[in-house]
């Protein structure tokens, strides 16, 4: 892939609800996002995709979406399950019928593959997903020659606040430590939530850092090329 540092921006969630949608818009509109992933079972699927009908520049992804774990009170609790994470049938009937369900809200193959909460890195959902992605022709999220930067989230592995995180003194930091190659930076943006998911405020804040001028002059002045998963060829 060359010398060249090429950076994919992809805000994941989009589809969960019409904070994160709009969230997503802006971020895309006035900051960096060049891409996104989608939640097609959620409830703002649907304005999800018509927003992404009008805005072919946004790449659209699945985010394959088979549950979801909170840590609360000093442990993991399930907040919905779609299917059993250890069943690799189950697994793998439910990521083709979210696939159809991209397809039909869409009218198009996802541009890339990744999944709530990372649920494709453990077997056996990473041999379901590798598997869908192979027959696509398309990435799967910290798989072939895509480098995965996920340190611009706003907690920590038990769900506490990490606020510098997704600063924009932190965004620059990853900016300026980018290896040559492609890059995928995950985000996660929000306005306007409420009780619709555990990381709530953190996705305002991103906005606000994906947004400021000081990121997209930094990613200028690093000479970083910005791109999004359907400007891969």
């Amino acid at each position: 892939m060359g010398a060249a540092r090429v950076l994919i921006v992809n805000a994941d969630d989009l589809g969960l609800s019409e904070a994160v949608n709009a969230g997503i818009a802006t971020a895309h509109e006035r900051g960096i996002v060049t891409s996104a992933s989608l939640m097609v079972r959620q409830g703002a699927a649907a304005a999800a995709a018509g927003y992404a009908a009008t805005h072919p520049a946004l790449a659209v992804g699945l985010h394959i979406d088979l549950g979801q774990w909170d840590y609360m009170e000093g442990e993991w609790t399930v907040a919905y399950q779609r299917c059993l994470p250890d069943d690799e049938a189950a697994a793998e009937a439910e990521c083709r019928a979210q696939l159809d369900g991209f397809r039909r809200l869409l009218n198009r193959d996802p541009t890339h593959i990744d999944s709530h909460q990372h649920t494709h890195m453990s077997e056996p959902v990473a041999t379901v997903a590798d598997r869908l992605a192979a027959e696509l022709g398309v990435p799967l999220r910290a798989r072939g020659g895509i480098r995965y930067e996920g340190g611009f989230y706003g907690q920590t592995g038990k769900g506490e606040p990490f606020p510098d995180s997704i600063g924009v003194e932190n965004l620059i930091r990853i900016l300026s430590s980018m290896p040559p190659g492609w890059t995928e930076l995950g985000c996660h943006p929000g306005l306007g939530m409420r009780e619709e998911s555990s990381y709530g405020r953190e996705r305002e804040v991103e906005v606000r850092a994906l947004c400021d001028l000081r990121v997209r002059e930094a990613i200028e002045t690093e000479g970083i090329e910005l791109r999004s998963f359907a400007q891969l060829g």
